[in-house]
């Protein structure tokens, strides 16, 4: 039997294009709705079969027990109000966003069952055009929960619709989140960045596996990850100092010839490495 009656997934791109294809095809909603600002997006989605109806206007998700933000952070804050227009308080509201404390801080007051959601998953690629089956398939997502109590019942109803796409859950506070996904997913993409942005263009024609594994996240959207980042300035930057502070040793080591000191250096981030499932 289904978990949903109506899903409406705000944004149809890579992950709300990815999560419309698992959820009809898993038959967790009787509906899957969605909601872009492209008609072409909304043409493919539906070509695909990503969701079963959609439009430029948001009134298509009036009727939804459901509401899946996959956008970009400033465009959820943006659009709560609109969005409240045309569902009722008992509707179940996530998001997919990168941070969640700016999130939580504008929704949780809006949405009586607003939960966050952040699955871990995805690629550096964008649009309903590159969204796949399994995306969700054995990652990890991380729930948040805010200042605002939510019932058991909506919490339960989340968690099981991730554990049905393959998910397993975690739950956090927004604060959490934000501090420990600085470290795990921001700071890697400012890396990626800076990495290839260093790269003379003449160099680039020697590049191999490593840096094209290194600097893959690089190729992520500007758009997306600008809001990203300016939404938990605060965090990055404390990660961006930690990585400075570690580059710094390194390029100590290699200034006084330090073979000794090099080696321990690279022996502890590769044992460290090695956690990393």
């Amino acid at each position: 039997m289904p978990l949903f009656n109506k899903v409406a997934i705000i944004g149809v791109g890579l992950i709300g294009g990815s999560l419309g294809l698992d959820i009809k095809k898993r038959g967790l909603a009787h509906e899957v709705v969605g909601v872009s600002r492209h008609k072409k997006s909304i043409d493919l989605a539906l070509k695909r079969r990503a969701i079963d109806r959609g439009s430029l206007s948001l009134s298509i998700i009036k009727g939804a027990d459901l509401v899946i933000f996959a956008a970009p952070v400033n465009t959820i804050i943006n659009l709560r109000k609109a969005i409240n227009k045309y569902i009722s308080k008992s509707c179940i509201v996530t998001d997919v966003g990168g941070t969640k404390n700016a999130i939580s801080n504008s929704l949780e007051g809006v949405f009586p069952a607003y939960i966050g959601s952040h699955p871990l998953a995805g690629s550096e690629k964008r649009g309903i055009a590159n969204a796949s089956l399994g995306v969700f398939d054995g990652s990890l997502c991380v729930l948040t929960l805010g200042k605002h109590k939510v019932s058991s019942a909506s919490l339960k109803k989340i968690k099981e619709m991730w554990h049905k796409l393959g998910a397993r859950t975690i739950i956090l506070t927004p604060k959490d989140h934000d501090k420990y996904l600085a470290f795990a997913s921001h700071l890697p993409h400012v890396i990626a960045y800076s990495l290839i942005d260093s790269v003379p263009k003449k160099a680039l024609k020697f590049s191999a596996k490593g840096l094209k594994d290194t600097t893959r996240i690089a190729s992520s959207d500007p758009l997306l990850w600008s809001d990203i980042l300016l939404t938990n300035s605060g965090n990055l930057l404390m990660a961006i100092n930690s990585f400075e502070n570690s580059l710094k040793k390194i390029k100590s080591a290699v200034k006084d010839n330090n073979a000794k000191a090099l080696r321990k250096i690279l022996s502890q981030s590769k044992t460290k490495r090695d956690l990393v499932e």
